[in-house]
């Protein structure tokens, strides 16, 4: 499909839709291949989306008895006067609030301007990534004003025991002390979460209240369950007591997550070494995935395993980062990292040398591994995963025009 290849998001976050119904009348096999993938992405899945042919002119005859969605998007071939005729006809039966993307195949600044004036919401001109309509798709709902999306990192082990979850705490606390961000950690490991225990807190209230009560929660509620570690870094515990067993949906922590990314720049979560519904919805639907391993063959198998679901679940979205830890454990034959990346498929982001005097003081202290022994070499690869998950450390290009944003903006918008 030339010019509508998949793309990997880099340091942009482009926002989920919200539920709504959206339907595409497409006139060429690309933008109709486009549209299918664009409606297979994550950022998608709230959406009940339907593809097919015939353009403009197809949307007048379909909706002329019948309700329109909240999206219609229209591919056009035909020439200008044409489509404009066409929407004209087609706003007769447009409901109120129904939003329209046009895709045109010519740029053409009086079109634009003409289409705008009669309530389009936005035209694109082919060819365009997937990327392209994905974010147009998403400002459609983007309110005025509204503060910059927050970054989801979900880290989750190849198997259990192999510190995930270690990881998790110290480069959430890297990122809200070494990279000055306002950051949550959400331990998500109900039952058994260890988060708590590592910065020494012991909130009466967290994860567990707000998924347990969804009908309860909003904004001011999810604040009121923040435990708060640091001037930049929250905690959203687990209880870790048993107390009832943890069977829950697979949109059990979905109000949760959209609830901190309207607020939090970055959200680490903690995700536990379970294959569930909400677990796997977790992973998919982050912005980074950090998958953590030892230098062993089970973990090898598993993060295979994860690697190659996540990578067809996310073809828009960066491949999933690896992270070798406990590297060095005395008398263990190990896999050598470049074998271990060759056999996944990915490079190793970082490998984390095992060092037990070092996690087992900072484990029992409640303490971060910065906190033990500052200046560390395991501490500034916390600061290094940090740096790259939070999309900081992909940002060195060549310089930019002071003009560049608004040359990006206009040809996003092809007009």
């Amino acid at each position: 499909m030339p010019g509508f290849e998949p793309e990997t998001g880099g340091d942009e976050i482009i926002a989920p839709l919200p539920r709504v119904t959206l339907q595409a009348f497409c006139e060429t096999e690309d933008v109709a291949a486009a549209m299918q993938a664009v409606t297979a992405d994550r950022r998608m899945d709230k959406v009940q989306a339907r593809v097919q042919m015939g353009g403009p002119a197809a949307a007048v005859e379909a909706f002329r008895g019948a309700p329109t969605p909240n999206v219609i998007v229209l591919e056009t071939v035909r020439e200008p006067s044409v489509l404009v005729s066409n929407l004209d006809a087609l706003a007769e039966s447009c409901d109120p609030g129904t939003k329209v993307v046009v895709i045109g195949h010519v740029n053409d600044i009086q079109l634009y301007r003409e289409l705008i004036r009669r309530g389009v919401s936005d035209y694109l001109v082919a060819p365009f990534g997937v990327l392209d309509l994905l974010r147009t798709l998403s400002e459609l709902y983007a309110t005025s004003g509204s503060a910059t999306l927050g970054r989801t990192i979900a880290i989750v082990g190849a198997k259990g025991g192999v510190g995930s979850s270690t990881v998790a705490h110290n480069v959430a606390w890297a990122i809200a002390r070494n990279l000055d961000a306002s950051t949550v950690i959400a331990d998500l490991d109900i039952a058994f979460g260890t988060a708590g225990l590592d910065f020494n807190q012991d909130p009466p209230q967290g994860v567990a209240d707000a998924v347990f009560a969804p009908e309860r929660l909003d904004a001011n509620m999810l604040d009121r369950l923040l435990s708060r570690c640091s001037e930049n870094l929250s905690l959203l515990a687990a209880p870790a007591m048993l107390d009832r067993t943890v069977d829950l949906g697979e949109d059990a922590f979905e109000l949760v997550f959209d609830l901190l990314r309207a607020s939090i720049p970055c959200i680490v979560l903690d995700v536990p070494h379970l294959w569930t519904g909400w677990a796997k919805r977790a992973l998919v639907g982050a912005d980074e995935v950090a998958i953590v391993a030892a230098p062993e063959l089970a973990s090898l198998r598993n993060a295979k395993n994860l690697m190659d679901l996540l990578r067809a679940a996310r073809p828009n979205d960066s491949v999933p980062r690896l992270i070798l830890n406990q590297v060095g454990l005395p008398k263990r034959p190990e896999i050598e990292a470049s074998e271990f990346a060759k056999a996944v498929g990915v490079e190793v982001m970082t490998s984390i040398p095992f060092d037990a005097q070092l996690f087992g003081t900072a484990a029992n202290n409640g303490q971060m591994i910065a906190e033990v022994q500052p200046g560390n070499k395991v501490a500034d690869a916390f600061v290094q995963i940090g740096t790259i998950l939070t999309g900081r450390g992909e940002q060195k290009r060549s310089k930019r025009s002071l003009f560049e944003p608004l040359v990006a903006k206009l040809m996003r918008r092809k007009a």
